[in-house]
């Protein structure tokens, strides 16, 4: 099973209740896709700062959860940080490019950044994952 058929086959209902869909996994980078529907924006039809952060920590997450040592049980998040710099109309796609800072015995760093399809810069989070 490839590191992308693993997350597929993963159980992440808040994930999927966003509409997040993983569409590359390598041990030092996950990417998913977000469409900005109207149900996760704020006024003006943007999208709600929450819904960038769940979107960036369940990226996050699975990143974790593919670079877990084997006798590892689980992953939860300890922080998370997010320094919003653009926002993304309903209807756009947003994408979440997670890479590692740190994979340790007991936490992991990534770092995940969300642009729009265009290119265009949404947010940059940080997160450190507990390895349970």
């Amino acid at each position: 099973m490839t590191l992308l058929e693993k997350l597929h086959a993963m159980k992440m209902p808040f994930a999927e209740l966003k509409g997040v869909q993983f569409v590359e996994a390598e041990k030092d980078r996950v990417v998913a896709r977000m469409t900005v529907r109207p149900d996760l924006c704020t006024l003006h039809h943007t999208i709600h700062g929450g819904a960038i952060m769940a979107f960036a920590d369940s990226v996050g997450a699975a990143a974790t959860v593919i670079n877990l040592p084997e006798d590892a049980k689980g992953t939860t998040t300890l922080e998370s940080k997010t320094n919003f710099i653009g926002g993304a109309k309903e209807g756009a796609t947003i994408i979440a490019t997670a890479t590692p800072i740190h994979r340790g015995r007991r936490t992991q760093v990534w770092t995940t950044r969300l642009e729009t399809e265009d290119g265009k810069l949404v947010a940059v989070v940080t997160q450190t994952q507990m390895v349970l």
